[in-house]
């Protein structure tokens, strides 16, 4: 059986990513798994931020590794908190405190479009000059308050269009079959398919 890290020390976003992936001949584990900390984000982009985890997974394991950068985009902002979503009221925020920055900083605005970006990369090793590269975009608004219990992030305040409910709303199924990570990880694993199957 393969053995593909992901790369990343969240168990949520981990979960997520082993749950879309419907590959029974692959076995997937994590940075934490195998004691390996996590890869610096120096770029400004998503696509370089997800290249350059997924090749430091793949280098300090020696294994095929699968690594995503997303975050969400707010019109009215120029795209912030973009590439800083995670961090983007401290370098230690809680979902809660980004949360609670977004919605201080949109205070009286009446644009309140949005988007969640997801680039995903996958390497079969880590000088890999052909990486994989697939990305999922999820259109709705920011919400002037949070509602819902589930998911994680900024799930509570996106408000997606299709079914007028928050991210953390909907149903893990729905979730699952319309986000920006489940859109790019649908891309990601029909490539994949064509590799391991």
């Amino acid at each position: 059986m393969q053995k593909i890290i992901i790369a990343t020390n969240n168990d949520k976003k981990l979960n997520e990513i082993k749950s879309l992936m419907h590959m029974s001949n692959i076995n997937f584990c994590s940075l934490s798994d195998l004691n390996i900390d996590s890869c610096p984000e120096p770029f400004d982009t998503f696509i370089e931020n997800a290249l350059a985890k997924a090749r430091h997974a793949s280098k300090n394991t020696g294994l095929p590794a699968i690594a995503d950068d997303s975050g969400i985009c707010v019109d009215a902002l120029e795209g912030k908190p973009g590439i800083r979503s995670a961090r983007y009221a401290s370098l230690t925020a809680t979902d809660k405190e980004n949360i609670t920055k977004l919605l201080e900083n949109l205070n009286g605005e009446t644009n309140r479009k949005a988007h969640f970006y997801c680039s995903m990369v996958f390497v079969r090793h880590y000088l890999d000059p052909e990486p994989l590269i697939t990305e999922g975009i999820w259109a709705g608004e920011i919400l002037k308050s949070p509602q819902g219990s589930n998911g994680f992030g900024y799930d509570s305040i996106f408000l997606d269009f299709k079914t007028e409910k928050s991210s953390a709303e909907l149903a893990l199924d729905i979730k699952n079959r319309i986000s920006h990570r489940a859109q790019a990880l649908q891309k990601l694993t029909h490539k994949l398919k064509m590799i391991y199957d």
